[in-house]
């Protein structure tokens, strides 16, 4: 006797060209696009009823468990991917922008504002802690310097245990010298408590964007050899002026190592497992990074760390790779003219070993 197979929903006869079948249930085309559809992320075929759906995207559960959360507020399905976060709860970006809130998660990212003029620009992160993940206090710090714009930003950052990030905007070393408004700055972050050397967890970071070094990616990467073999050449100066302990420089500012090129250690950079956590890193695509350096809420610290960056980028462009290796740290420091900077590097002794009244670091 033949088998005829029936629609568990409708009943009718199925041909074998017609049939769906879920959770061991036949159905026929027709009940099969009435009562089911595919997930938009696995592509199996689900229940209607069962499906986890907004207007947009329809999911299994096991999907949306692993890969989903809905917005706290308009409960629109978001991939983890594109959820901002505030505190524990997640945001969709149109919800998230209606938010009241001054410390922004991890991974936001306005549009860049650039100040100054001049092809070369620096971004800040400068991390405080030890005084309250708290928008009110964020808010008074951008304050002192947003007032006709937005120069700074702040941002959770999961390796600070009570604070947050503050993050400038692209700027010329010039607009930071003297445009922009560090010194209230830093004093407004002291007076509500905050500190950054004297902590384990903050550090400054320093951003320079790739077009500064060349037009092409090419030209670009050659100057960034120059940049991780002057690093590397002159390592232990720079850890000495990183005022980093050996322990944190190895956990967020991992060196690469020295090799007989620049090229070298490029290429080293890119096979390694380093990942972003590098004295000098380079994952960002449009910027390199310098993370050497500890946090500082020191005005004359925070002004000659931008300045070094600077010179290290000059030599970088303006020597060859043999000219950098035939020159020793009491050659380079010999040509530094800017004053923030020289004190420093006498603070340190770090020029031709000459001493100077220290101020305490905060």
């Amino acid at each position: 006797m033949e088998d005829t197979r029936t629609c568990s929903m409708c009943g009718c006869v199925l041909e074998d060209c017609e049939r769906t079948v879920i959770d061991d249930e036949l159905l026929c085309d027709s009940c099969a696009e009435e009562h089911t559809v595919q997930c938009d992320h696995c592509g199996d075929t689900i229940w209607q009823n069962d499906a986890v759906a907004d207007d947009r995207i329809h999911l299994c559960e096991c999907c949306f468990d692993d890969h989903f959360r809905r917005c706290e507020d308009c409960g629109r399905i978001l991939h983890d991917d594109d959820i901002l976060w505030s505190g524990d709860y997640p945001y969709c970006a149109h919800c998230y922008d209606r938010l009241d809130v001054e410390i922004q998660e991890y991974g936001y990212k306005p549009e860049p504002i650039f100040y100054g003029e001049g092809k070369r620009f620096f971004g800040v992160e400068l991390e405080v802690d030890d005084a309250g993940r708290d928008d009110e206090n964020a808010r008074s710090i951008k304050d002192m310097t947003n007032i006709r714009c937005e120069h700074i930003y702040c941002k959770y950052d999961g390796s600070l245990e009570d604070g947050f990030e503050i993050v400038t905007h692209p700027m010329t070393l010039d607009y930071h010298l003297h445009c922009m408004y560090w010194e209230d700055v830093l004093h407004k972050a002291i007076t509500l408590g905050y500190k950054s050397h004297m902590t384990n967890t903050c550090g400054l970071h320093i951003h320079v964007n790739r077009d500064a070094f060349g037009d092409t990616r090419e030209e670009q990467e050659q100057v960034i050899e120059r940049i991780l073999f002057f690093t590397e050449l002159h390592w232990n100066e720079l850890f000495v002026f990183s005022r980093r302990s050996p322990h944190n420089m190895n956990r967020w500012a991992a060196r690469y190592g020295i090799e007989k090129t620049g090229k070298a250690i490029l290429d080293k950079a890119k096979k390694g497992n380093v990942g972003r956590y590098a004295a000098i890193n380079l994952c960002p695509y449009q910027t390199i990074e310098f993370r050497l350096f500890r946090g500082t809420l020191k005005l004359n610290t925070l002004l000659a760390t931008l300045q070094l960056v600077n010179k290290i980028c000059d030599v970088a462009l303006f020597m060859s790779e043999d000219e950098i290796a035939g020159q020793s740290w009491g050659d380079f420091v010999l040509s530094v003219e800017e004053p923030e900077l020289l004190q420093y590097l006498k603070e340190r002794r770090l020029y031709v070993n000459e001493e100077t009244n220290t101020e305490e670091e905060t």
